[in-house]
């Protein structure tokens, strides 16, 4: 008997009048969904996103320049519709929180100061009310485009200054102790050499398989930024995929059940795994800062590491490469500097030695 092939929630299978089996979204309030794509492919999870986060069937008329109004037409917008499925869930949940409490008031009576109020009521999560301020910003640019103001008041409004540099990037020796922990061969060990030597997000991460590998190289996609790496396979890596004997599966990281892991599902897993290896405090995303360090400790230059990161500015990959030992690379620098010195020196001298004729 075929092995059932996993299904999202509310989404069935069915013959067609041609025998040929099908996929769609049914629930409750919903408009009915017929997939093009095949499951487990990204281009049917997006399709999934955009049906189960559909308009309501019964969805009410909003009173026109009110927020309700501004954030349903900033659901048909192209930038809406430009964005990741992940995206659009992320911003989805706040721009509903938001209205929640303010939908039905105008748009065109916002002020910068309800702006900093409402940040300041929740300046104990300072990264809550930045991300606040960036939506509101957003808002109020297609309020623009749609003419129901001039201006952004967002604009008046100052970023809350934060501490510290977000995900803990994972030292070399916190990297030997996950090592020494989880073996090669188990999962536990592949999940962190796929992280460390791709430099992937987990949302990426957890979609690589044999389709992706091609000799000694690695085809990936970065879908944050829709940029693509080809990178070679280092001898790490290389041991803990060949480790795995499963070829029934696509991806190369799967549940115990046989399941593909969802982004969310594997951060959770993974932080459960780093607590088993005495790491309570590192991170899936920390091994992708971990390979922007290590980039730039071996002197690669920001073109270079940015080839094998997929970020799309130096500006970003500085940042994630900011935990270098700036020591070490100070020294590596200055030795190649007295090098190329000495080399200089030892040139002109062997040119006046040149000019020099000897006496007999």
């Amino acid at each position: 008997m075929a092995r059932r092939r996993w299904l999202p929630e509310n989404v069935t299978s069915f013959r067609d009048k041609c025998g040929r089996t099908r996929y769609r979204f049914r629930k409750k309030g919903f408009k009915s969904w017929l997939f093009r794509a095949e499951p487990g492919t990204d281009e049917f999870m997006a399709e999934y996103h955009a049906a189960k986060h559909a308009p309501d069937k019964a969805s009410p008329e909003f009173p026109h320049g009110t927020f309700h109004a501004l954030i349903e037409s900033y659901y048909r917008s192209k930038r809406w519709a430009g964005m990741k499925a992940s995206s659009q869930t992320m911003r989805r949940n706040a721009l509903e929180r938001f209205r929640a409490k303010h939908g039905a008031k105008r748009v065109a009576h916002l002020e910068a100061r309800h702006i900093d109020k409402w940040m300041s009521e929740i300046i104990d999560t300072p990264h809550a009310a930045n991300d606040l301020r960036k939506m509101l910003r957003l808002l109020m640019k297609h309020a623009i485009l749609l003419g129901w103001r001039r201006d952004n008041p967002c604009d008046a409004v100052e970023a809350i200054q934060t501490e510290g540099d977000g995900y803990h990037c994972w030292t070399e020796a916190e990297i030997a102790q996950y090592e020494a922990t989880w073996e090669v061969g188990t999962r536990e060990r592949l999940a962190m050499a796929l992280l460390l030597y791709t430099g992937l997000r987990r949302s990426d991460m957890v979609l690589v398989g044999r389709q992706h590998r091609q000799s000694d190289r690695l085809v990936l996609r970065h879908a944050k930024n829709r940029s693509d790496t080809v990178i070679k396979i280092l001898p790490p890596l290389a041991a803990a995929l060949d480790a795995m004997t499963d070829e029934k599966h696509l991806t190369y990281l799967v549940t115990r059940t046989g399941k593909g892991f969802t982004a969310a599902g594997f951060g959770n897993w993974f932080r459960e795994r780093c607590n088993d290896a005495g790491l309570p405090h590192c991170s899936a995303h920390g091994l992708r800062k971990a390979m922007a360090r290590r980039l730039a400790e071996t002197g690669a230059t920001t073109m270079q590491g940015r080839a094998v990161t997929g970020h799309k500015s130096d500006a970003m990959f500085i940042h994630y490469a900011a935990k270098a030992n700036r020591e070490a690379m100070a020294d590596e620098a200055l030795d190649r500097l007295s090098d190329r010195l000495a080399l200089a020196n030892d040139d002109g001298k062997q040119s006046e030695n040149d000019g020099v004729s000897d006496a007999y």
